[in-house]
């Protein structure tokens, strides 16, 4: 086996069942962002810290991850990117939903409103994310939150259109629909879930 597939491997048991080998092969071999990653599930946030600070002026994702301690601390003393935010939050609560963090989880979206001052689209990535795990009541919290702070996002608009069509809910599914229609008319999701409830 090579390394890269001793590495695709381990980083699989890094996202879905972390164990004592996987932190080691992330140390031994340099592994270092992964290795932070291994710290911050086992909640050794303190190590954590050292590892992603280490390499946070080479590596984004250690910086994002540095801003998403400090959330959970309740120690925000930077801001994340935008980019960082679309590529990296949404991943991140998956993972942490994962591994039963719920806490962390509670005291990452508490900053919701703060985030969305930085990217307009967060209120949609935690909905998103909290319904894909099985926490539709929450999801439609910020999801509808969402479409208050950002009417203009046809995804969003296709988002909340999916979730009523899959509780037969097909007023509301149109509704959605039609609103994600009226912001983009050529979106192709929801033309041909439109299909479907017509």
């Amino acid at each position: 086996m090579t390394d890269i597939n001793i590495y695709e491997k381990e980083k699989e048991k890094l996202l879905t069942n972390l164990d004592n080998d996987c932190q080691q092969f992330f140390l031994q071999k340099g592994y270092s962002l992964e290795y932070g990653y291994a710290k911050l599930l086992k909640e050794d946030l303190q190590q954590a810290k050292i590892i992603f600070q280490n390499i946070n002026d080479k590596d984004i994702r250690a910086n994002w991850a540095l801003f998403m301690i400090s959330l959970i601390e309740g120690d925000v003393k930077f801001y994340p990117t935008y980019f960082e935010l679309r590529n990296f939050l949404e991943i991140d609560l998956n993972i942490l939903i994962h591994y039963f963090k719920g806490d962390y989880v509670e005291k990452i979206i508490r900053y919701a409103d703060f985030m969305f001052t930085i990217n307009p689209e967060v209120h949609k990535f935690i909905g998103r994310v909290l319904y894909n795990n099985g926490y539709e009541e929450q999801a439609m919290f910020f999801l509808n939150r969402a479409k208050n702070y950002f009417y203009t996002d046809p995804e969003l608009h296709y988002l909340l259109g999916y979730i009523y069509y899959n509780k037969n809910d097909f007023e509301n599914s149109k509704k959605s629909l039609t609103d994600c229609l009226n912001v983009l008319p050529k979106y192709f999701p929801a033309i041909d879930l439109m299909k479907k409830i017509a």
